[in-house]
């Protein structure tokens, strides 16, 4: 009749584990008590907000027309040109070293 005490603690040790194991999820499943799968769906949060940046697959629209015409293109380039060669000029007589010229296109 020794091993009767034993198991006693045992028992009520696992019976209330069982109650606080019931009344804790008896609280979780009262909560969502009425609401069906579409409901979970419109409770979860919300799609972070759009980047201000646009995704990689989007391109922008053609243009309708070019930002420069080639005659504009053409022009620039010369006004480059001549602008490096006068700094260049303007280098070599103050005595500074100059950087070596690129190859014109």
């Amino acid at each position: 009749m020794g091993t009767a005490y034993v198991d006693e603690p045992i028992t009520v040790f696992a019976a209330g584990a069982l109650l606080l194991l019931s009344l804790s999820l008896g609280g979780c499943a009262s909560s969502t008590a009425g609401s069906s799968l579409m409901d979970a769906r419109a409770e979860t949060p919300a799609l972070p907000k759009p980047s201000v940046h646009s995704p990689l697959e989007d391109l922008p629209p053609k243009r309708e027309k070019p930002a420069m015409t080639a005659e504009e293109q053409s022009k620039l380039k010369k006004e480059l040109m001549d602008t490096r060669d006068r700094q260049t000029s303007h280098a070599k007589a103050r005595g500074g070293v100059a950087r070596s010229k690129s190859i014109k296109p």
